[in-house]
């Protein structure tokens, strides 16, 4: 498709496909696609992060719903797991949040949930991008009668709120010190104030966007920030979101940040002793550690690994009956209370554990060795197919067979931003500088 990529359509604002014409465009284009028949008026919900650009991505899809009679419900800054609960609860057909997740403010783009509160398929988003791009007939105009409303939902943070901290069943925090790191976007009011009612003494950074500043420095992009402020009160642990808080990443009590496949397995194990892990699954993706497979085998877990992107584990949850899942990037799944990774929600199961445990949360990380490991994120020009650079296709194949089952690559472009993505992993650290470093010089000379 040329507008969706792995997540939703994304982009620099102002820019195509991130223009007031298209949201536009796509508002009508939900409303062609999603509207349901019946007596009762359709209504979709739109959120967003804390992005400058939001206030006229909003007005723009509304008025492409309301123009096709739809009624839209605007809930402001929430987080996407927000809209994606608020969507299926409150009867929408749709649920449409606008961010860039983790980018910069210059970026911003558009994430459709259907009326189930899951993404849609690829079937729906095709066709949705086919009436955008007007590959399909422009709809027949509704007379003014019928031309839907927009309306603010003033309690949608709370009823968020209420259901979040429903999942952890009210844990009480009290005695807990914790940092919370919001990246000044969309959970900058909604994170602290969960935690300070469980109980929890809370240190906030992050909470002050202005609509230029969000993840600038700050957020689960930059752990450090969280982390520097856990040694300074002498937190228990530092929780940092992204600018949709979607994502989270950990600190510990010692400053280290803790690794994604690190909270993804010690989830898992939690699971597992509850009764909850269904089939004793945990579903990755092949961006995890080799460590945590092997980690996981020694517990009796088995790890289904897919493509990368949430989407992609929530499919294969779905498809086969799991419970839990996630990637090493801070998208954790708890499928038996979310429909899409929850930043906050997965912070609250975390905590629980650490509380009914009575462990630190260096103490539940320390179930295995992760292999060493970088990835380089490389901005590229353009994204020819990498079947068409001879020389990176050549220093595949060696790699491959140099390092059996000692180590593994993986080489990818982005589906959200105009880079390429150099995984190397290894038993020895010197293999992994080595190959990532003639990786990164073959692109660099065949890609321009």
């Amino acid at each position: 498709m040329k507008l969706f990529g792995t997540d939703g359509i994304r982009g620099r604002v102002n820019e195509f496909p991130i223009t007031a014409e298209v949201a536009l465009r796509m508002g009508k284009a939900v409303a062609s696609v999603l509207n349901s028949p019946g007596p009762q008026r359709n209504r979709v919900l739109v959120g967003k992060d804390t992005r400058i650009s939001g206030y006229m991505l909003e007005t723009a899809i509304t008025s492409g719903l309301v123009s096709m009679g739809m009624d839209v419900l605007l809930v402001g800054p929430l987080p996407t797991p927000g809209v994606a609960h608020l969507t299926k609860s409150m009867g929408a057909v749709a649920g449409i949040m606008i961010t860039a997740s983790h980018n910069p403010y210059e970026d911003n783009g558009m994430k459709i949930f259907g009326p189930d509160g899951f993404k849609l398929s690829d079937a729906l988003e095709a066709l949705i991008e086919r009436h955008i791009m007007g590959d399909e007939p422009e709809p027949i105009p509704l007379p003014p009668r019928e031309i839907g409303k927009a309306q603010r939902i003033d309690d949608a943070r709370g009823r968020y709120i209420e259901f979040v901290k429903q999942t952890a069943d009210n844990i009480s925090l009290h005695g807990t010190k914790i940092v919370v790191d919001c990246g000044h976007g969309a959970a900058y009011h909604i994170a602290p104030l969960i935690f300070r009612e469980l109980g929890a003494e809370v240190i906030t950074t992050g909470i002050q966007p202005d609509g230029l500043n969000i993840n600038e420095s700050c957020g689960a992009l930059h752990p450090e920030t969280a982390a520097a402020l856990v040694l300074q009160h002498g937190a228990d642990l530092g929780i940092s979101f992204d600018g949709d808080a979607d994502r989270v990443i950990f600190t510990d009590a010692s400053g280290q940040v803790v690794s994604g496949d690190r909270v993804l397995g010690l989830c898992a194990i939690g699971l597992q002793e509850q009764g909850k892990l269904k089939n004793a699954t945990l579903v990755a993706t092949v961006m995890s550690n080799l460590g945590l497979i092997e980690a996981m085998a020694h517990h009796g877990i088995r790890v289904e690994a897919t493509a990368v992107g949430d989407r992609s584990v929530i499919e294969c949850m779905r498809k086969n009956g799991h419970s839990f899942g996630g990637e090493n990037s801070g998208h954790l799944i708890f499928g038996e209370h979310s429909t899409t990774g929850d930043g906050i929600l997965s912070a609250l199961q975390v905590l629980r554990m650490m509380k009914e445990k009575s462990a630190t949360l260096a103490e539940l990380a320390a179930f295995m060795h992760e292999y060493p490991t970088h990835l380089a994120n490389l901005p590229v020009p353009s994204k020819p197919p990498l079947a068409s650079l001879p020389k990176l296709q050549k220093l595949m194949l060696q790699a491959t067979s140099e390092f059996g089952t000692l180590g593994r690559h993986l080489i990818r472009y982005s589906g959200t931003e105009n880079k390429i993505r150099v995984l190397v992993e290894h038993r020895e650290l010197a293999q992994v500088q080595s190959w990532t470093a003639q990786f990164t010089t073959a692109i660099h000379e065949e890609i321009r």
